[in-house]
């Protein structure tokens, strides 16, 4: 399986949302989204998944256009965990799975004994099978989050999109979600391509980082190869420490301040050294 993006742009009316975005995602890849606020990462999974209608360029899907392919077939390919998990109607957590089956089922057929096995063995996966009887709206942030994760599984999907899927969450629960999340890579060969606020957890679990400012790619590769110091200053207005884990060589970065605070510490400084002299 291959993604390719291919030269997107996307208007908001007359605001360039994304412009010109072109990578490529491979079968059993974990790419990270990280960027600031407004810098295109939702519009890009929405445009991935097809919800949105680019201005120019094109997804293909292991050489095919996704724009040519019908809902039921996509979907039968690529899965999304958006990040609004708020659901308003009173479904069991079993019956919310379920819905995942929909893309394989026929038009008038309804669930077989086949699809109630492959939707427990996903809820088992993700550790909600014990919810299975439980409204959806009496369990936790943390449990809703795995279980809209178990929906977008059971689409059997090569690619998984998901949009902040540990906003918040607890730190356990953090953990929990990008851990399942790195194990369905491994295991499973899925391909996922993960909007992720917490740049260290995204630096973990990533096997590349897409880093987005203004709706374009400054900067993709791995992880500790391109969060630096100066790029962690020019994409999101931090001075932070960058340590390297020796267990997992991947970065850990120790935000310290903004870059506007550095500057104004840096004149405060210069104007009492000027005073002193």
């Amino acid at each position: 399986m291959r993604l390719r993006v291919s030269g997107i742009e996307f208007y908001y009316d007359s605001i360039k949302a994304l412009d010109g975005i072109t990578f490529s995602a491979n079968r059993g890849e974990f790419i990270g989204l990280i960027g600031p606020n407004g810098s295109g990462k939702t519009t890009l999974l929405k445009v991935i998944d097809k919800a949105l209608k680019p201005v120019r360029g094109s997804v293909y899907l292991n050489f095919r256009d996704i724009s040519k392919m019908g809902w039921r077939e996509l979907a039968r390919e690529i899965a999304v965990v958006p990040q609004n998990t708020q659901i308003d109607f009173d479904f069991k957590v079993f019956d919310v799975v379920m819905m995942g089956r929909h893309p394989h089922l026929g038009r008038f057929s309804i669930e077989s004994e086949g699809d109630e096995k492959k939707v427990r063995y996903w809820m088992k996966l993700t550790n909600v099978l014990h919810l299975a009887d439980r409204s959806i709206k009496e369990i936790s942030g943390g449990e809703r989050q795995r279980v809209l994760i178990a929906r977008a599984l059971a689409q059997e999907p090569e690619v998984l999109l998901l949009d902040e899927p540990t906003a918040n969450l607890d730190v356990n629960y953090q953990l929990e979600i990008m851990s399942l999340l790195r194990r369905l890579v491994m295991e499973n060969e899925l391909t996922i391509i993960c909007a992720i606020h917490d740049l260290n957890l995204a630096a973990r679990y990533s096997d590349k980082l897409l880093v987005m400012k203004n709706g374009r790619i400054v900067r993709i590769g791995e992880p500790w190869k391109i969060l630096t110091r100066k790029l962690l200053r020019e994409v999101f207005n931090i001075e932070a420490k960058i340590y390297r884990d020796e267990e997992s060589g991947k970065p850990i970065i120790i935000p310290m301040h903004s870059a506007l605070q550095a500057i104004e510490r840096r004149e405060i400084m210069n104007i009492e050294v000027e005073k002193s002299t």
